[in-house]
């Protein structure tokens, strides 16, 4: 069976606008059907990734494919990259600045959470290139 496809601009910058697709994604999860444990998981891991890629990355580009026993998510953006990913998977762990922080982001347990919420996490990231996320959650897991 072919996986539906869904493609989001994550806006840079704008937190306004961050989370919109995460939940674009969780309400087509109700339409098709999955359970209720399973869509929160997409979206909580779902909506990290999009607040790192507007806090981080300046945005970049949501895939979403839906396949009847899960979900697969890559977040790729063209922002600075990750100096050290173990680090940054450390919970606590911050770069975000003062004004991002002011306004309740950048606490440093988006990259710990979404490997919470996943059933397989893959974080590649280049310093000067960006980063790239995947994202797999199994249905009814």
């Amino acid at each position: 069976m072919k996986p539906l496809h869904l493609e989001y601009i994550v806006p840079g910058d704008d937190f306004t606008r961050a989370g919109e697709a995460s939940s674009k994604v969780k309400n087509m999860l109700k339409r098709v059907g999955f359970d209720s444990d399973s869509i929160r998981r997409v979206a909580i891991a779902m909506y990290e990734g999009e607040i790192n890629m507007v806090i981080h990355g300046g945005g970049g580009v949501a895939s979403v494919e839906i396949y009847p026993d899960r979900v697969e998510i890559s977040l790729v953006d063209h922002g600075p990259g990750i100096e050290d990913i173990d680090k940054a998977m450390q919970a606590g762990y911050s770069t975000a600045p003062d004004n991002v922080r002011s306004l309740g982001f950048g606490a440093g347990m988006g990259l710990p959470n979404i490997k919470k919420y996943t059933d397989e996490m893959r974080l590649e990231s280049e310093v000067g290139k960006g980063t790239t996320l995947f994202m797999m959650i199994k249905a009814g897991a």
